[in-house]
């Protein structure tokens, strides 16, 4: 199956030609392509499925992007920023969500879970507590014409440990670990104005405002 892809596509994917060596980029281009097209999990294996590559001798290349190709994640989600600042919001504000959630894991080996409140199961009479790993995302929230609504768009998500995890290996609180990237997104963009949740999910809070 052939598995070049579209030039509209190609373009998009460009600036984050840098972040990769040029086999790995290859790699990434058809993973990209396959995660848009596949429906349901999108997996390494259901990418590799829709591509026509199921059959591919050397499949490991693909999950090798993954767990041992080095790249910058920190430095990828800056360009996507950068580029959905530009499509997006070009003349500002800049306005960024920060929001959590629970992802239910269970096991002696997954060290960073912790017990949460569920969002969804809890009321303002009852709570009900989840095991699992908690991921803070960060959003840039922009009004989409046509939809006639805000839209918040993701471009990065971050595991935040729970806080005996963060204590037991001295990572400080899982607040801390947001400081950094906020910091680092301010120094490419003036005037960021954060918002995120209260602990019970209730209400919106000023986090950070750039200058």
């Amino acid at each position: 199956m052939n598995t070049t892809i579209p030039f509209e596509i190609a373009s998009i994917l460009l600036p984050f030609r840098v972040l990769f060596t040029k086999p790995v980029w290859c790699h990434v281009q058809t993973l990209v392509m396959g995660a848009i097209l596949t429906t349901g999990k999108r997996t390494i294996t259901s990418v590799l499925v829709v591509m026509g590559l199921n059959q591919e001798e050397h499949f490991q290349n693909y999950h090798r992007v993954l767990n041992r190709a080095v790249w910058s994640s920190l430095e990828a989600s800056r360009i996507l920023l950068m580029l959905m600042v530009t499509v997006f919001s070009p003349s500002g504000p800049i306005i960024m969500g920060i929001d959590d959630t629970i992802e239910r894991r269970k096991g002696k080996k997954i060290k960073a879970k912790g017990i949460y409140r569920d969002p969804v199961r809890s009321s303002n009479s009852q709570v009900v507590k989840i095991s699992g790993l908690r991921w803070l995302s960060m959003m840039l929230l922009v009004e989409i014409s046509w939809a006639q609504r805000v839209w918040a768009l993701p471009f990065l998500t971050v595991l935040a440990p729970s806080e005996r995890y963060s204590q037991q290996y001295r990572n400080g609180n899982s607040t801390a670990m947001v400081r950094p990237v906020n910091c680092s997104y301010n120094t490419y963009i003036a005037g960021i104005i954060f918002l995120g949740r209260d602990e019970r999910q209730t209400i919106y809070k000023l986090i950070f405002l750039g200058q």
